[in-house]
């Protein structure tokens, strides 16, 4: 199963790959040469279907806890001053993607959406400590009765160019649901209340909608 987001992308370079192999065979007879650009083309082939996957994930709904938005490893887990929306201080878990992760971004909390907006920016690599405040990116801010507000924030990296948001202001999501895809590299902050008990260490690998990254801590 692949994203929508992927599906033109997919296409187009399926009738590219098919072109390429029909002039390689008319044009090129030296047969070692043949099938290795064969084998290059049928290698990019496979890198493009396996970045725009979209597989099944079951979430188990609770709104007491957060579940990874995205596939990947846990980069940061720091207590930080959010200067967008909340204004004040903050844990912050980051999760970085590979270009081989899977890069559905999904909804951490069930919820209503109180804030989204996007931003340009610069792409620089998604680690680098000022990318969450200086590349390309969404921020999105769902609330729900339990947990309270939870912000999370979509970074293009130096190979992504395009960020796919779906969230809208008011818009009633459920957590695991797709929120969104980030196409080529990237990485997603969350910015969760003081009083989260973080569920994760660093450069643990999480999976989307299925890991759970914080909870209440009562």
């Amino acid at each position: 199963m692949f994203h929508k987001e992927g599906h033109k992308i997919i296409f187009t370079t399926f009738i590219i790959i098919v072109a390429s192999f029909l002039l390689i065979d008319n044009f090129i007879e030296t047969i070692w040469i043949q099938n290795t650009l064969w084998f290059i083309l049928l290698g990019v082939f496979i890198l493009i279907l396996q970045f725009f996957r979209n597989p099944k994930r079951k979430t188990v709904l609770n709104d007491s806890q957060v579940v990874s938005p995205v596939d990947g490893k846990v980069v940061v887990i720091e207590e930080v001053f959010e200067k967008e929306y909340f204004k004040d201080k903050r844990l912050q878990v980051s999760v970085f993607m590979s270009p081989i992760n899977v890069h559905v971004t999904r909804h951490p909390i069930s919820g209503n959406v109180l804030f989204s907006k996007y931003h340009p920016g610069k792409y620089l690599v998604a680690w680098h400590p000022k990318a969450s405040e200086e590349n390309e990116r969404t921020t999105v801010v769902v609330e729900n009765d339990t947990f309270g507000k939870v912000l999370y924030r979509q970074i293009a990296g130096a190979l992504a160019k395009r960020i796919v948001n779906y969230a809208k202001t008011n818009d009633q999501v459920i957590q695991g649901n797709d929120s969104g895809f980030i196409k080529f590299g990237s990485r997603v902050d969350l910015f969760l209340p003081l009083n989260t008990k973080i569920k994760v260490k660093l450069n643990q690998k999480v999976r989307g909608g299925e890991s759970i990254i914080a909870e209440i801590n009562d």
